[in-house]
């Protein structure tokens, strides 16, 4: 469990890390150089275009995961209680909504033909620290019903 905490606690730092890192590079033609877009970058971008399209990327991307990550490390801590543990598994699966979008605007974008559209590091950061968030409260329910499990009635 104490591992658990600290991993846990790591994605604080991961998850923004994810947000300002590059997910993808795209440029129209081959023949120019391709920007990188980070999470950030792109909310920037929908906040100017798409406003319910950015409020509904910023909470699956930024919101969900960190509400996710502080409300499990306060259950580590025992300052939360543990039944909130199915809520958070259910923000863990809205985060992974985003991956989802990033990567149909992949799909649609190298579907087109006219420009170019490259994965980066970034988008295998945010992908892995979503899954890690999952696993990590996945487990956390598994250890809590184990101990209860043994605890004498």
């Amino acid at each position: 469990m104490v591992l658990l905490k600290y991993l846990n606690l790591s994605l604080l730092v991961l998850f923004p890390l994810a947000w300002f890192a590059p997910l993808l590079r795209a440029g129209l033609l081959p023949l120019f150089g391709l920007s990188e877009i980070s999470v950030i970058s792109g909310l920037q971008s929908l906040w100017e275009t798409d406003v319910a399209l950015a409020l509904l990327v910023t909470g699956l991307a930024i919101f969900a995961p960190y509400l996710k990550t502080i409300g499990l490390a306060l259950v580590h801590f025992h300052l939360l209680d543990r039944r909130v543990l199915p809520v958070l598994h259910v923000l863990g699966k809205l985060a992974m909504g985003d991956v989802f979008l990033i990567a149909l605007y992949i799909v649609v974008a190298k579907g087109i033909g006219y420009g170019k559209v490259e994965t980066a590091w970034g988008l295998y950061l945010f992908t892995a620290c979503i899954l890690a968030s999952i696993a990590i409260s996945m487990l956390t329910e598994r250890a809590g019903a184990e101990r209860l499990e043994k605890r004498p009635h």
